[in-house]
């Protein structure tokens, strides 16, 4: 694939070099932990600069906690862990109002979403009531509890896990809430040498025991503003508009993606762009984050969806239209 054409100038602006180093160090740190999963660390961090969140779908085990708590570690910023149950309640949470009677009035007590990195584990595990609970936190980056709007500080990421559907016990999210998510992606098996190492290492005990912060929420703060003057050209959103519009005419799928998706695909690469230290988007940055990013927001239709065919047949459906139509050049 051909790059496109891009003024001759810098990577990326001089003064910006000590953030960019930042996140170098971000990715390593996390890379010493997570062994062999050099895209998944960096959609991870996508989801971040991007403002966005990320859900982790695969089975048990294979790292998906560890990776989320990685992340956090390395970047010095709050974490909070939230375990899914069936019995789990908004309230716990968000947070609730508790009558203070020394006071006389009513206080306030933030629930564990109050923290820069919130791990959702096995979120498709609660019912769907709790589960909307995040809606308004992962698309305005606020809470409302009792008539009063509580701001989450930036940066505010959230990464869910989920165990595959058919797992006993598990309650499938609404679309509503799988379009919050940025990026969907799955870890797999770790590679034979990679696991290996995993089994030698992890014998003297918890890696993530050794982990250290290697940078600020300032630092995250202004990388994920740097991500704002990433160029992406006519071209690609032009691009972008047709893969876009080739979902919504796929006899595959019931429903496309949306505008929200649209944007939330764009604003990704640019990110991703920005991580691989370029002031601008080239093509092959669209097309590796297709699937990630577009996936989960499309419907399959009915007569697929008797067949038992799910993520697959609309990640097969996404990678047809991707071949089909051309990239810029």
């Amino acid at each position: 694939m051909a790059p496109l054409t891009v003024p001759a100038r810098p990577a990326v602006a001089a003064d910006s070099h000590g953030a960019l180093a930042a996140l170098r160090r971000v990715e390593d740190a996390v890379a010493s932990v997570i062994r062999g999963k050099e895209d998944a660390i960096r959609f991870a961090l996508t989801a971040l600069l991007a403002r966005g969140h990320l859900l982790i779908e695969d089975v048990p085990g294979v790292g998906k906690t560890t990776l989320a708590r990685a992340v956090a570690r390395s970047l010095g910023c709050t974490f909070r862990r939230i375990q899914f149950t069936s019995d789990l309640l908004p309230s716990d949470i968000v947070g609730v109002s508790t009558f203070d009677q020394e006071g006389g009035r009513f206080e306030f007590r933030p629930g564990p979403i109050f923290a820069n990195v919130v791990l959702a584990d096995e979120v498709n595990r609660t019912t769907p009531r709790t589960q909307s609970s995040l809606l308004e936190a992962m698309s305005d980056g606020q809470v409302s509890v009792d008539t009063h709007t509580h701001t989450l500080e930036a940066p505010f990421l959230v990464i869910a896990t989920q165990n595959p559907l058919e797992h006993y016990g598990t309650y499938p999210l609404p679309e509503s809430q799988m379009d919050r998510f940025l990026l969907r992606i799955r870890l797999g098996y770790p590679g034979r040498d990679d696991e290996r190492r995993l089994l030698v290492e992890r014998g003297g005990g918890d890696a993530l025991e050794h982990l250290r912060a290697v940078t600020d929420a300032e630092t995250v703060r202004v990388l994920q503003g740097m991500v704002d003057n990433v160029r992406i050209q006519d071209r690609l959103v032009d691009y972008a508009m047709q893969v876009v519009h080739e979902t919504r005419r796929s006899p595959v799928l019931a429903l496309g993606v949306s505008p929200r998706g649209a944007i939330a695909w764009t604003r990704a690469a640019q990110a991703y762009a920005m991580i691989c230290e370029r002031e601008y988007c080239l093509p092959d940055d669209l097309k590796m984050l297709a699937i990630p990013a577009l996936a989960h927001r499309v419907v399959l239709g009915a007569h697929q969806e008797s067949l038992g065919r799910t993520r697959d047949e609309a990640e097969r459906a996404l990678a047809e239209i991707l071949e089909r139509v051309p990239v810029p050049i």
